[in-house]
């Protein structure tokens, strides 16, 4: 039998999840705030959340400044394109994992996760000369293959728990009716893993869209994305702490937008096959 949760407890447990919840984005209202004041204001110490000069030309003069339209662009490309990428890769992968396993299956999926363990220092080098010499630096088909098998883990470890929630019935009645290996997949069990596909989408365009370690290092001006546009207002003279929040507040409203307005389909898709 459920335990009830009284009156008390439940406030008790609504307060501490906005606390934390406040907590963990209190970093980005800062920066929020801070684009919008002037530099006299965003320095001051000791530090003011609020100013009484508000004003808009941090914006006015980041967008002038720099083509952010064609930093936006970069990003959709090469974060929507990993992860289409990933997903066409992963999904095979992850239904082979998950309904014809092998000895050595779950020890190939703790190796796949290991790879993320790995600092991406370690193989900066070997990258970056990767790059040069196949003619893939600066380019958006480059970061689109490197942010594509960066991630790939996560996306084949995510699917793969999914999968493993469908019953192999299913497939095996479709394989009964006459689907090949192709239809099984595109038209059984693509369709009911829907909530959790759509999820390790969500999930991977946002890792991608805010990965700044590579792609600061493999573009400089072509490809570069909207982490390469906030990095390009740190200039040598100092850090212009409003004109630097405003660039970052361009740079993460997409996103944001984007995991608000999806919110309940991360959530779904994300607690997908915890309950059976």
């Amino acid at each position: 039998m459920a335990r009830s949760v009284t009156p008390r407890r439940k406030i008790l447990f609504t307060l501490a999840a906005w606390s934390v919840a406040l907590l963990i984005f209190f970093p980005v209202l800062w920066t929020i705030l801070t684009s919008f004041k002037t530099e006299a204001s965003a320095v001051a110490s000791p530090p003011q959340l609020f100013t009484a000069d508000w004003t808009l030309e941090n914006y006015a003069e980041v967008w002038g400044r720099s083509d952010y339209p064609r930093f936006f662009w970069n990003s959709v490309v090469i974060s929507v394109g990993s992860t289409l990428l990933g997903l066409i890769v992963a999904i095979p992968a992850a239904w082979a994992m998950a309904f014809v396993p092998g000895n050595r299956t779950k020890d190939l999926l703790m190796w796949m996760l290991s790879t993320k363990m790995m600092p991406a220092a370690a193989v900066l080098i070997p990258m970056y000369l990767i790059f040069q010499r196949t003619g893939l630096f600066d380019t958006r088909f480059g970061l689109v293959m490197a942010l594509m098998l960066m991630n790939l883990p996560v996306i084949v470890w995510m699917l793969y728990t999914y999968f493993k929630e469908i019953p192999g019935e299913i497939l095996e009645a479709a394989r009964m009716d006459g689907a090949s290996l192709r239809n099984e997949i595109l038209y059984v069990l693509t369709p009911m893993a829907v909530p959790g596909i759509a999820s390790t989408m969500l999930l991977n365009i946002i890792l991608a869209w805010n990965e700044a370690f590579w792609t600061i290092t493999l573009t400089t001006t072509k490809a570069a994305p909207l982490s390469a546009f906030i990095a390009s207002f740190s200039a040598p003279q100092g850090l212009f702490y409003a004109k630097l929040s405003a660039a970052s507040t361009m740079a993460i409203a997409p996103i944001l937008i984007l995991g608000w307005f999806s919110q309940k389909q991360l959530v779904r898709g994300l607690t997908f096959g915890a309950v059976k």
